[in-house]
C-alpha cells in the first residue's frame, strides 16, 4: 500500500471514530505516563489504565477497547503474558492485543505474536513506533519492528533446517509442557537468572 492509500485509509479511520485504547501495566509512572501521550493524539481515546489483570478484564466488559495495550510482564500476583494473551483474546476477541515491555528479545516476541497478540513494541523503543504501532494494529495490521522481525525469520529459519526441530522435539514447543513451564525453559536457555 503506498504512502497516499495508507494517508487516506488513516484520514478515513480518523473521520470516523477514535481508537479506544486500554493499558496495562503495573509501574504507575508508565502507565500515567503513556496515558498521558496517548491523550495528545487526536484519533486516540485512552478508556481505562489498570495496574492488574483482574482489573481490566473487569472494566472491558462495560467498556470495551478496541486496542489493548499490556505489559508483558506483570506482577508476581498477576497472570503471565503468555496465558494473558490467550485469555484476552478469548474473551475480548474484537479487541487487538499489543505487547509493551523489557522483555524484548525474538523468543518472548515470537512466543506473545503466536498466542495472539497483533504487535510488540519494546520499551526501551521511541513513543513515536508505540503510536505507529498502536494506529497500525488498529488498521488490522501486525506490527514490528522491522529489525526485530527479521530477527525472529533469521531465528526461525535457523530453527527450521535443525533437525530436531524440524521432528518437532524442541524443548520449548514440547507440548507436554504448559505455557508457563515452556516460557520458563525460554528464560533459562536465554540465560537469563532466576
Amino acid at each position: 500500500m503506498n504512502d497516499r492509500l495508507r494517508k487516506d485509509a488513516m484520514m478515513t479511520w480518523t473521520a470516523t471514530k477514535a481508537i479506544r485504547i486500554a493499558l496495562l501495566d503495573d509501574h504507575a509512572v508508565v502507565r500515567h505516563g503513556l496515558a498521558a501521550r496517548l491523550t495528545e493524539e487526536s484519533d486516540f481515546e485512552v478508556v481505562g489504565a489498570y495496574a492488574a489483570s483482574k482489573d481490566m478484564m473487569s472494566a472491558l466488559r462495560a467498556l470495551p477497547a478496541d486496542i489493548l495495550l499490556i505489559d508483558y510482564s506483570l506482577g508476581a500476583n498477576d497472570i503471565d503474558g503468555l496465558n494473558l494473551i490467550r485469555a484476552l483474546k478469548v474473551r475480548f476477541p474484537a479487541s487487538k492485543i499489543l505487547v509493551s515491555s523489557s522483555h524484548y528479545n525474538p523468543a518472548t516476541v515470537a512466543l506473545a505474536m503466536r498466542a495472539g497478540a497483533r504487535g510488540f513494541v519494546g520499551k526501551e523503543q521511541e513513543l513515536s513506533e508505540l503510536i505507529a504501532a498502536v494506529r497500525s494494529v488498529a488498521m488490522g495490521r501486525v506490527h514490528l519492528n522491522p529489525l526485530m522481525a527479521a530477527e525472529i525469520s533469521s531465528m526461525l529459519s535457523s530453527n527450521g533446517s535443525d533437525e530436531e526441530s524440524t521432528n518437532g522435539d524442541s524443548l520449548t514447543d514440547n507440548v507436554e509442557l504448559s505455557p508457563r513451564e515452556r516460557e520458563v525453559l525460554r528464560c533459562c536457555l536465554e540465560g537469563m537468572s532466576v
